[in-house]
């Protein structure tokens, strides 16, 4: 193993020692040998099968066969999770050929973040990482289930589905991926586009048809953002199918990975002799080998705080300064839009995650000794899925990468070093994703212009107010203040004065996911304005050191005055009422800080 690696492991490890116990536990008191439904009465198993075929009843009334629970997201809006409108009937079937039940447990909410982005919708996406997780558990707690298949894969909804599965996990899980769309036009043709539109020297017609051809079809959005970032750190888990996370939505071998999901779940159960929950798959050694996935891949930011609340979940303790040493040991493998111009489609077209896998195995990167859905040991995740004479199979992974401008080797990295840098100073701690910026980039040094909304800063920069060097503020967006939204509407104007020669920086407390791209940002600044930061008392012209190299962010006033401002006084009632955000108000107030996952769901917050 890499020395990093191993030593970062073993810190988490003796770190959690008390809450990974007490959590393993809890899930060895809720297994139970035989059914888990033997334990419910006469009445409640009567409900529980009172809509199952007569077939079925006397399956599950006999306590003879496993019960698979399956939760998905699925809705017609989201081009991702369309493709699972039959995804569960074709699971019980595969599920009953395995001599075993299904039943649909639970739907869960699904948003979109590229529909709401700029949006007040927008704002409720991080909160429904946690309705999802509540909504998964209350499906599961009927105490039917011998086992589950979660059907996720857009931002906030497989660490939702995720965390709703540890809280049960005495229940071997396994996550059922659907795939990319096609690739549409190419992404530096599509941000060029953006761009253009942000100058005025394009039309919103131009702008629409941009997109439009870019997310056109159904299956998961081919950019490297958030959900691809999901796909990928899931399997790298353990927790799905090798090589199943970018095979396309349609044809025979994704029909067969998925009939494949629904057998596997039946087999790992205790009724199928091969028990396996998930609480033992997800232990300190898979979390750090999902975060080095995500970190060879210059991978969403967003999953700098998912992950937290994840492991926290399983009773693991992490944190960003684990993330960012690991960073520093970890080579760059991939070049995927926003870090280049490739999609998921070319990255998978070129060896995708067997020789990803292979690659960061044969560098001591990856703990290969680790529990996953099909077994021990991580090296089966070096061989690709396909059809054999009509039959799914694993077969070895091509010796090298089939693109190596996509896709490279451990002996010839993009970079060193995994582009996620920890940044500290007397504003905070905050994290800014380097894997496509320049050397010039790293460092900038320029007066603060302060905003506390991002259609405020569009407005500035259509009057010409920003041509010129600065540090863009944009604060009292983090979790308590307004749910922490993604600030996507500020990457276009801030990418144009960049483009101008302006040296121009990001600091805010809201979330930015891969969207920054080549505009020094950071981002998930903790402790947030609105808890009484040095955040909340910067001014228009306070300078402002942004040093990714070395880690620091610093405002440089002085103490003593400082000490003599007031903290600015936020107008956050449009962003609290309206568009559903009311019924809200309890959960934001209970969100811990980015650091701590953003998360609701713990007593100790």
């Amino acid at each position: 193993m890499n020395p990093v690696i191993q030593r970062v492991t073993q810190r988490i490890i003796e770190r959690s020692k008390a809450t990974r116990q007490a959590y393993l536990e809890k899930i060895a008191a809720a297994r139970s040998k035989g059914p888990m439904r033997g334990a419910l009465s006469c009445g409640n198993l009567a409900h529980g099968v009172a809509a199952c075929s007569k077939a079925e009843k006397d399956d599950l009334k006999s306590l003879t066969k496993a019960n698979i629970g399956i939760v998905s997201s699925y809705n017609d809006m989201l081009s991702a999770h369309q493709p699972y409108e039959t995804y569960p009937r074709q699971l019980k079937a595969a599920i009953a050929k395995e001599g075993s039940v299904a039943q649909f447990v639970s739907g869960v909410p699904a948003m979109c973040d590229g529909v709401t982005q700029g949006q007040p919708g927008m704002e409720l996406s991080l909160l429904s990482r946690d309705v999802i997780a509540m909504t998964t558990a209350v499906g599961l707690s009927h105490n039917m289930f011998d086992g589950a298949l979660m059907l996720g894969i857009c931002d906030k909804i497989v660490p939702g589905l995720l965390l709703g599965s540890l809280s049960f996990g005495h229940l071997p899980t396994i996550f059922v991926p659907a795939g990319p769309m096609p690739s549409g036009i190419p992404n530096k043709q599509k941000a060029a586009v953006r761009q253009a539109y942000a100058k005025g020297e394009a039309g919103e017609d131009e702008l629409l048809d941009a997109e439009m051809s870019s997310y056109h079809s159904a299956g998961t959005c081919t950019f490297y953002g958030t959900a691809n970032s999901n796909q990928l750190v899931i399997e790298m888990m353990g927790l799905q199918l090798p090589g199943s996370s970018f095979v396309p939505p349609n044809g025979g071998l994704r029909t067969a990975l998925t009939d494949f999901a629904g057998k596997q779940v039946s087999r790992i159960t205790e009724q199928g002799g091969s028990y396996l929950p998930i609480g033992e798959i997800v232990d300190e050694k898979s979390m750090v080998n999902g975060i080095v996935g995500l970190l060879a891949t210059g991978g969403s930011t967003n999953l700098t705080m998912h992950l937290v609340a994840v492991a926290k979940a399983a009773g693991i303790l992490i944190d960003w300064s684990d993330m960012a040493e690991l960073s520093t040991a970890i080579p760059l493998l991939t070049r995927i839009y926003p870090n280049g111009e490739a999609d998921v489609n070319h990255f998978h077209q070129a060896g995708g995650m067997a020789v990803l896998v292979r690659e960061l195995l044969k560098g001591g990167y990856l703990h290969n000794d680790v529990k996953t859905i099909v077994g021990e040991g991580l090296e089966r995740y070096t061989l690709v899925p396909t059809m054999i004479d009509g039959q799914l199979d694993w077969v070895d992974a091509p010796e090298k990468s089939g693109d190596e401008t996509v896709l490279t080797s451990i002996d010839k990295p993009f970079q060193h070093h995994g582009g996620l840098q920890l940044l500290a100073g007397n504003l905070g701690r905050g994290v800014i994703k380097t894997s496509s910026l320049t050397d010039e980039q790293l460092i900038v040094e320029a007066p603060a212009v302060i905003f506390e909304s991002q259609h405020d800063l569009d407005k500035a920069f259509q009057a010409g107010d920003l041509n010129k060097d600065c540090v863009v503020v944009v604060r009292f967006q983090g979790p308590r203040a307004i749910g922490m939204p993604e600030l996507h509407k500020l990457t276009p104007p801030l990418s144009v004065l960049q483009g101008q020669g302006y040296k121009v920086a990001l600091v805010t407390d809201g979330r930015m996911s891969g969207a920054s791209g080549n505009v020094p940002a950071a981002i998930h600044m903790t402790p947030e304005a609105i808890d009484g930061s040095l955040l909340a008392k910067v001014v228009e012209g306070d300078l402002i050191r942004l040093d990714a190299e070395t880690g620091e962010l610093t405002l440089l006033v002085d103490q003593a005055e400082l000490d003599a401002r007031q903290e600015a006084v936020p107008a956050l009632a449009e962003s609290r009422i309206g568009m559903g955000r009311e019924m809200f108000g309890s959960m934001r107030s209970n969100l811990s800080g980015a650091e701590q996952g953003a998360c609701s769901l713990f007593a100790e917050g």
